[in-house]
């Protein structure tokens, strides 16, 4: 990710980003080579964003995220109006299902979780509240993706980067067109074992103002084969209704070709 051509707060966010996507604290040298700038400009840039607990480092001397933005996160949510409306639901369906949960919306060629409610029995998934997974091979993800008009496709296809997480993950652009081709004419998408070995899903679009987002059921795969998912598809499809409705009533009418 290179910053050179970014204003000072876009700089700052791209490396916020790249702290963010790292599983443990970055090195100064990680954070030069991830960034492209001069070694005395991100000195400077990584003191001032130290000063503001933007970041903060360990007795390593690596950089990780700032209890500042846990602050600026925790206020966000707390207001947000989509976190209002989805949690009533997604408890709900969890208490209906016994399994997890999750809401997500799409951003760029990923899927954040927004909201996740765990099942009882639960089982050890990559998804957490504010992190981000692949649109191709996630179920939320290829939901929310179908949303879209075939312009805003093509130009976000080649911005995908395919990487086989398992023997069933989509590997190319037309094999993901085809698989999002079977979700609009289905209603559904599914995620079986193509993120995570022994994790399969079921997920529904939702159109929210000028957002794609999707709801889906998680399980592990000895739990929720095919059949024990789409047992599911009644009760998920409708509480994604709902809450398209909801959201309608408090954003507007859905923009489907803005992501």
């Amino acid at each position: 990710m290179n910053t050179q051509d970014t204003g000072t707060l876009g700089k700052a966010v791209a490396i916020l980003d790249v702290v963010a996507r790292s599983p443990s604290p970055l090195r100064f040298s990680d954070l030069l080579a991830a960034t492209g700038e001069p070694r005395g400009t991100l000195h400077r840039r990584l003191r001032h964003m130290l000063e503001e607990g933007l970041l903060e480092t360990g007795s390593d001397g690596r950089y990780g995220l700032g209890l500042r933005l846990m602050h600026f996160a925790s206020v966000a949510w707390a207001r947000n109006d989509i976190r209002t409306i989805v949690r009533p639901h997604l408890e709900a369906l969890q208490a209906k299902v016994g399994e997890t949960v999750h809401f997500g919306v799409l951003t760029g060629v990923e899927i954040a979780y927004l909201d996740k409610v765990e099942a009882l029995q639960n089982v050890r998934m990559h998804s957490t509240v504010g992190a981000v997974s692949p649109v191709y091979c996630t179920g939320i993800g290829k939901a929310a993706l179908a949303l879209l008009d075939d312009r805003v496709l093509a130009e976000l296809l080649p911005k995908i980067s395919f990487r086989q997480f398992t023997p069933t993950t989509i590997s190319e652009g037309d094999q993901l067109l085809a698989a999002l081709k079977d979700v609009r004419r289905q209603g559904v998408a599914y995620d079986l074992e193509e993120h995570e070995p022994g994790i399969c899903c079921i997920a529904v679009g939702i159109a929210a103002g000028e957002k794609a987002c999707g709801v889906s059921i998680t399980a592990p795969a000895y739990r929720a084969d095919r059949t024990r998912l789409d047992s599911w598809r009644e009760d998920l499809t409708a509480v994604a209704k709902r809450i398209e409705s909801e959201l309608f009533a408090r954003l507007g009418p859905a923009t489907r070709s803005v992501t």
